[in-house]
């Protein structure tokens, strides 16, 4: 996903909304809505132009090769690990919403002190509405972390958090990069078993969404500024994340 607007000589961190986001997770739709980005940026400044994009998390790698200049691309996974470490979790377990996730929820588990993992397995019938199926990985009395890269309408975590509940987990917590929070999201999260949702800044938040107890943002704002720094002195990005 691409990050909120930052304009600097030679980087340009511009703003995927919510409408754009959720066009981006069709697949049939990714080109066309990164290849009308890609112009916008070539057209926006004509007299400099955009030599290189700063993003934040892309949900598909693959998206880089949509520009004709350098990309970076950031996580905001250290931020959300740096949060997580500080919450008092009980006996805690890492937990990947899909299949898809397990790369994530991998590396988030190692770095969590080398915690246990755990599988959601589920069918989606259709967009934005899964059914959870069933848990791969032992969650009874245990902390659970949810971790994925963003929130649509929250119907997916919300059924995940009811799964791991019924499971026997003793809380749950969500943490992802980007709270797009769709459609229903504030509705599903009001009523949600989950006990606190955390997401980055990387998309303003509606004000019924920040009038949620359980829904609290982290700032990207330093990692982003480090990050400019060191493509601004030509600096290596990639060393920002070795662990």
């Amino acid at each position: 996903m691409v990050m909120p607007c930052v304009v600097l000589p030679q980087v340009v961190s511009p703003l995927l909304s919510p409408t754009l986001a959720m066009r981006a997770r069709t697949v049939a739709s990714v080109p066309l809505v990164y290849q009308s980005l890609r112009k916008w940026l070539q057209t926006s400044s004509p007299a400099s132009g955009v030599d290189r994009v700063l993003t934040v998390d892309l949900h598909a790698e693959q998206i880089q090769g949509f520009f004709d200049v350098p990309v970076d691309n950031v996580f905001g996974s250290p931020i959300l690990l740096e949060d997580m470490l500080q919450l008092n979790l009980d006996n805690p377990i890492v937990v990947s919403p899909d299949i898809g996730g397990v790369v994530r929820a991998r590396a988030i588990a190692k770095l969590l002190n080398d915690t246990d993992m755990a599988i959601i397995d589920k069918r989606r019938p259709r967009a934005n509405v899964s059914q959870v199926m069933h848990i791969i990985g032992d969650v009874a009395g245990r902390d659970c972390v949810l971790v994925d890269d963003m929130i649509d309408t929250g119907g997916t975590l919300c059924k995940a958090a009811e799964a791991l509940k019924e499971r026997g987990a003793k809380r749950v917590f969500a943490y992802a990069t980007h709270p797009i929070f769709s459609g229903n999201a504030a509705n599903n999260l009001r009523n949600s078993v989950i006990d606190e949702v955390v997401v980055c800044d990387t998309i303003p938040l509606s004000d019924e969404i920040k009038s949620l107890p359980n829904v609290r943002t982290l700032t990207l704002s330093g990692m982003l500024a480090e990050a400019i720094r060191r493509i601004s002195n030509e600096e290596s990005i990639s060393a920002m994340f070795e662990h």
